[in-house]
């Protein structure tokens, strides 16, 4: 034990560092990459959609995710001057498509939660755009139907929706555009149960 004590009484202690020592490896660190505190790094540049991994580089999924998110824009600024929104227009798309559709059918159809499409009939029944009905066999049930006032709203829907149809096509073949719808359904229908 004493031993022990005078080995550690004997052992060479470091020199005590000034605050200006101390300070240096910290200031090392500040250099090698990092900006100095209160200065803000200017943010990378993002290149715009078409480039780099937003365009051809990108991933599939990516892609498929940005056109159509300009898609569904493009679809909201078109649409807002009738004062209807992109899901409210798929819902009376499926409704002249499907009549009698229950809210729970309409959800899988327009590909939305039941909870959105429980707002979407209860803006479009309140603008009396679509009407409900029992079900003849479950009571319980109900359906919706497009109205006279819905059809028409649909009709000047499908006038703006066509137009951003034609644009989306502009410089494609009539079969390479058939080869896109094909590619796209097939992504749905793939992918669905995987």
């Amino acid at each position: 034990m004493i031993c022990k004590m005078v080995r550690r009484m004997t052992r060479k202690r470091p020199a005590k560092q000034s605050m200006v020592a101390k300070a240096q490896p910290r200031e090392k660190l500040r250099h090698q990459g990092r900006p100095p505190r209160g200065r803000k790094e200017p943010p990378a540049q993002t290149p715009p959609p078409g480039q780099g991994k937003r365009g051809e580089q990108g991933y599939l999924a990516y892609l498929l995710r940005q056109a159509q998110a300009a898609a569904r824009l493009s679809m909201e600024r078109s649409l807002a001057g009738l004062g209807v929104t992109p899901p409210q227009f798929v819902v009376l798309t499926m409704l002249r498509a499907y009549p009698g559709l229950s809210g729970a059918e309409l959800a899988r159809v327009a590909l939305l939660t039941p909870q959105t499409v429980g707002v979407i009939i209860r803006n479009l029944e309140r603008d009396r755009a679509i009407a409900r009905a029992r079900h003849p066999v479950h009571g319980r049930m109900l359906q919706w139907t497009l109205t006279r006032h819905g059809d028409r709203l649909l009709d000047d829907c499908r006038r703006r929706a066509l137009a951003l149809e034609r644009r989306l096509a502009a410089g494609l073949k009539r079969s390479e555009e058939a080869a896109i719808r094909r590619w796209l359904s097939k992504i749905a229908t793939y992918l669905q149960d995987r």
